[in-house]
């Protein structure tokens, strides 16, 4: 196939494009609001056909290409992309296991500070990796945890704080990266709900030994599937690219071959000297990677985020605004020093509400606008936990709360000041008539 012939493939895909968004229009009580989804343009259509058309189908050029972008982005030395962000934490907190770290390696019994209210992938590592999760509660209306709570919960165990930026909001990361700093422990990042926040003037995910980042297409950019890792050691990133790669002990890429001229020339563990160094296995590694498809996708998607985040704080704005003074919910806020690309707008049913949460979320899915749970609530009240060994800091009440009377809506660059009115006009009917 020509290039002529691409081109006119091209531009057909932009003419689709074209046409389909053309016939989009919102109907209030119809459309559906979701609270997340991704937003494309054509070309983000475009780049994906490119890549296909010429059978980009495994990490190569888009990839590395993503990478230094993505790094240079959050003013780290370099990233990782995988197949998804909780595979992104998985790779960063078992690379803190291996034997590159020496004495500071993490080892099974270690234990690792985390939030109980959260996703279940920024917890499961620790748990998968033999630790034991130190679990600290939150704060309402920002549904970050404190310096403070995180203090308290180091012990003489305590190696690792793991903990994630809740739906866009910056937990205060200055302060707990100090105290990992002042008591010896490594600093895990979790940065896929807040890809575009900033806290005290720096971007998360800048913050962390190890930060993560996701680009599912409810996050803040997207590929379909796909996660990274960051991070400013360089040996560790050797370490975060092998375990991601099946644990190679070469660093050439798949396609390429003898990039260190020593293809035959080691002698590794008790293999024969000189056996190929590209099938030479230093860790046990898994396959983790990403393809130039979801690559090509990102790079597109990566030029638009400045205008996605102006777009998500403007929808949160509006809604905040355009529920002001409401009964019977309590409204979310902002870390202090924080600028928020927010992922959605969290609500929380006051106690003495003439309403309760199951109420509120049938009348707003009635509507056809989407609510969310904050994701797993209280981790410590899920199935999957009642067998995991952990150690609670506290009384997890903040938690408790969000698990019985917590959800959130959308606020994502799909959605229109139109949508966004629908939405508060909708949450305001309810609440006036329940008094």
């Amino acid at each position: 196939m020509g290039d002529n012939e691409i081109d006119r493939i091209l531009e057909l895909v932009r003419k689709l494009h074209r046409e389909q968004e053309a016939e989009k229009r919102f109907v209030p009580g119809e459309t559906p609001i979701l609270p997340s989804g991704a937003v494309f343009d054509e070309d983000d259509r475009v780049a994906l056909v490119e890549a296909a058309l010429h059978m980009r189908i495994a990490a190569g050029p888009a990839a590395q290409q993503f990478e230094r972008e993505f790094a240079a982005l959050l003013g780290r030395r370099k990233a990782h992309l995988t197949n998804s962000g909780s595979s992104a934490n998985l790779l960063a907190l078992t690379a803190l296991t291996q034997k590159e770290l020496g004495k500071r390696r993490l080892r099974a019994g270690d234990e690792v500070i985390t939030v109980a209210a959260g996703f279940p992938t920024t917890v499961n590592p620790i748990v998968q990796n033999g630790m034991i999760p130190v679990m600290v509660d939150v704060s309402l209306a920002t549904y970050n945890t404190t310096a403070e709570r995180v203090a308290e919960a180091v012990g003489p165990r305590t190696r690792a704080i793991m903990i994630a930026h809740a739906l866009g909001n910056p937990f205060p990361a200055a302060e707990i990266r100090q105290i990992a700093d002042d008591n010896g422990l490594f600093f895990i990042e979790d940065n896929c709900d807040a890809v575009g926040s900033f806290y005290g003037g720096r971007p998360t995910g800048g913050f962390g030994d190890v930060a993560t980042s996701s680009f599912y297409p409810a996050h803040h950019l997207t590929m379909g599937e796909g996660g990274c890792v960051v991070t400013d050691r360089v040996a560790l990133a050797k370490v975060i690219e092998s375990l991601r790669d099946w644990g190679r002990d070469c660093w050439c890429p798949p396609a390429a071959s003898d990039t260190c001229h020593k293809r035959f020339g080691h002698q590794l563990g008790r293999l024969p000297a000189g056996y190929d160094h590209k099938y030479t296995f230093s860790r046990v590694g898994y396959n983790l990677k990403t393809t130039d498809l979801q690559a090509a996708l990102g790079l597109t998607q990566l030029a638009k985020l400045p205008e996605f985040g102006a777009a998500r704080r403007r929808n949160w704005k509006r809604l905040k605004e355009g529920l002001d003074g409401v009964r019977g919910l309590r409204l979310p806020e902002a870390t202090p020093g924080s600028d928020p690309s927010w992922f959605g707008f969290v609500l929380t049913v006051d106690e003495d509400a003439p309403f309760d949460r199951g109420e509120i979320i049938s009348f707003l899915e009635s509507r056809k606008i989407g609510t969310r749970m904050l994701f797993s609530g209280n981790l410590a009240r899920q199935p999957a936990y009642q067998d995991v060994e952990f150690r609670v800091v506290g009384d997890l009440r903040n938690s408790d709360i969000i698990t019985e009377r917590t959800f959130w809506i959308g606020i994502y660059p799909g959605l229109t000041a139109e949508m966004i009115d629908y939405v508060a006009a909708s949450i305001r009917e309810f609440t006036a008539g329940r008094r």
